[in-house]
């Protein structure tokens, strides 16, 4: 078994000094006299002179702006603080800037479909034709528009439209059902929408025009809807406008400059446990925060591949878009990662000539048990780079990238959130790889892992937060006119401090290990465990194909910890699979993380993206009702809830939980 911290790459010095971090280093030597030995200094020179090293940004990527800055940051403060004042610019000019013809801008595919492809010039034309139709629309700064699109071209068309004439773009993956999409661009009440007649996964095809009709109902806001055929060229809607027909109209684009500040667009929150939060991000903020990431940390260059497995309703859709800021080529797929075979997604790598591959952790613990080796089947000889996000990445994912997939490759895992819609740790250029270990944390992110009192500490787990602000934090939530849901949301635990809700633990060496959300934090006999642990443990037992587990308070004192287990097919949750489970545990970890009972589940609940919902599910075992206890349209599988409301009611009425 594969060691947490087991050394598993080293770059070479010829491969470090070619990263962007390397070119940024050099650059700063020459121009600032700064000069830095290793990431870890460039590191804490960046957290403690940030206004100096966002300062250094804004000249090393060239920063076009119609009106000059004052001052880099107003005041270190959060929340409140201003970055960049007086300053004006357009997110979409930057993205749009690196016309080169010698690659394209956008590959893409549909499942099982071939590789398509759009130029740098097409991109800009349509780009152009989609901004002038949404100003003759009455669209203008400030005013919202919405997308029900898949994870396709003119996805990113619409947005870059958006963005070009100041608007807010805001979106919703198409596998989203209707009242949970009309939940989230209600509150924000948008202009247009950008609406698919369906998407296709897994070989089906998914008729969404009843959806967009129910929308547009739901939207009295909407002043036109553009429908974008894209299961069926011919497909209309009532009261619809074509996307077709917002084309060819052979304007040269206009980029709306808007301040610094000016709203980009809108995420949102899981909403698992209440109405989901609609996360405000600025156009400058986004910009020099995704520039760092893309080109600082991951090393994408102009010219490379980028392909990140993602639905447009997950933030790592905006990320994947940022590519255009490094000049890459986006790698866009709409269908399942495991269909037509399940290395569709490794297929494409070959196909497309992909340098930087990324996707959620589950991807990769799939291909591990799925038994894949896509470095015999496909060439992979262009991927430098695979990222991963979304949940933790045990060791033995990290063990089979580098055995199944190549040898001589960076793997990333990275950690962070909607809420910044960028990582505070994992993918720092120049340092090794140790399995389960995200590198470090990222330039600019003053990140550290507080105890119960308050003060930092090492080797130990403690609250991941956030000491110094951040360009790309929200300017607001919407519809939040005194911000009261928004300190309460991240500067609750200590005024001042961005306490961000996960459990991590930093190494000696800077690296760290995330542990799992703090509100699923078990603490069983006063001591605090991550769930993160447990489910590395318990889903490499064979028979075991998910697991979940809480920690339920008792009346009088009592800790109930029990253990859910989703079955791989044939096998049986007998007792020699229970003290397998228990002993692999009791072994890899400590007495007090084996469970008090292990329950065979039907399925795991998780959200649209994907991640467990632990705290419902804890609720739900404690008598509340799963309509209230978890939004059900915030669920890929809500009706996987059923099982714990079953099961609650069973040991209430005082039955066996079986």
């Amino acid at each position: 078994m594969t060691a947490e911290g087991d050394l598993l790459w080293t770059p070479s010095a010829e491969q470090a000094a070619a990263t962007g971090f390397a070119r940024w280093a050099e650059w700063l030597a020459r121009e600032r006299g700064v000069r830095m030995g290793d990431y870890l200094q460039a590191w804490e020179w960046s957290t403690a002179e940030i206004e100096a090293f966002w300062g250094s940004l804004w000249n090393f990527f060239a920063i076009r702006a119609s009106r000059p800055y004052r001052a880099v940051l107003e005041a270190r403060v959060m929340p409140g603080a201003r970055w960049f004042p007086d300053a004006e610019l357009s997110y979409a000019e930057h993205a749009l800037r690196h016309a080169d013809p010698s690659h394209p801008a956008i590959l893409f595919q549909r499942e099982a479909g071939p590789l398509e492809e759009m130029g740098w010039g097409d991109l800009r034309a349509q780009a152009a034709s989609v901004a002038a139709a949404l100003r003759e629309m009455g669209v203008a700064r400030g005013d919202r528009v919405a997308a029900y699109l898949p994870n396709i071209p003119q996805a990113v068309v619409a947005f870059l439209a958006c963005a070009s004439v100041g608007a807010i773009w805001t979106t919703c993956s198409p596998d989203f059902g209707a009242e949970s999409v009309a939940e989230r661009f209600r509150q924000v009440a948008p202009k247009v929408l950008f609406a698919a007649d369906g998407y296709t996964y897994a070989g089906r095809a998914h008729d969404r025009r009843a959806v967009v009709a129910e929308l547009r109902a739901a939207l009295p806001s909407l002043a036109h809807t553009v429908l974008v055929p894209h299961l069926d060229p011919a497909a209309r809607v009532e009261g619809t406008t074509r996307w077709d027909e917002l084309l060819g109209r052979g304007d040269e684009i206009a980029f709306e400059p808007v301040p610094f500040d000016h709203p980009l667009w809108i995420l949102y929150s899981s909403g698992t446990t209440g109405a989901p939060k609609a996360i405000v991000h600025g156009h400058g903020g986004i910009l020099l925060e995704h520039l760092k990431a893309l080109v600082l940390q991951q090393d994408v260059r102009p010219g490379d591949r980028l392909l990140w497995y993602t639905t447009t309703g997950w933030m790592m859709w905006n990320r994947l878009v940022g590519g255009l800021l490094a000049g890459a080529t986006l790698v866009l797929y709409d269908g399942s990662p495991a269909h037509p075979s399940p290395d569709a997604l490794w297929r494409l790598a070959e196909q497309a000539r992909v340098t930087h591959f990324g996707a959620g952790a589950g991807f990769y613990l799939a291909g591990l048990s799925a038994g894949l080796e896509p470095g015999k089947r496909f060439d992979l000889g262009a991927l430098r780079a695979i990222g991963s996000t979304g949940s933790p990445l045990p060791p033995e994912g990290f063990r089979w990238v580098y055995d199944a997939v190549k040898r001589d490759v960076w793997l990333a895992s990275s950690s962070g959130g909607t809420d910044v819609a960028t990582a505070f740790l994992g993918a720092c250029p120049g340092l090794p790889v140790h399995a389960g270990e995200l590198q470090g944390p990222w330039l600019g992110v003053s990140a550290w892992a507080y105890d119960d009192a308050g003060w930092p500490v090492i080797g130990r787990e403690g609250e991941l937060v956030v000491t110094e602000p951040m360009p790309s934090m929200p300017l607001f939530f919407w519809d939040d006119p005194d911000g009261a849901r928004y300190r309460e949301s991240y500067f609750a635990a200590w005024p001042g401090v961005w306490r961000h809700g996960d459990r991590v633990r930093f190494t000696e060496r800077g690296s760290a290990v995330i542990l799992g959300r703090s509100d699923a934090t078990l603490n069983r006999h006063g001591v605090r465990m991550g769930t993160s642990e447990i489910y590395r443990v318990v889903e490499g037992v064979p028979g075991v194909a998910d697991s979940l587990v809480v920690g339920v308070e008792q009346a009088g004192g009592g800790y109930w910890m029990p253990l859910f287990v989703e079955l791989a097919d044939g096998a049986a949750l007998d007792d020699g699979l229970r003290e397998r489970i228990r002993r692999e545990l009791r072994t890899s970890l400590s007495p007090r993380h084996v469970p008090d009972e292990i329950i065979q589940a039907p399925a795991v609940p998780r959200t649209l993206n994907g991640k467990k919902v632990e705290v419902p599910v804890k609720q739900v075992l404690l008598g509340v009702p799963p309509e209230r206890a978890a939004n059900p349209g915030s669920l890929a599988n809500p009706e996987a809830m059923a099982f714990f409301a079953e099961l609650a009611a069973r040991r209430a009425s005082g039955q066996a939980a079986g």
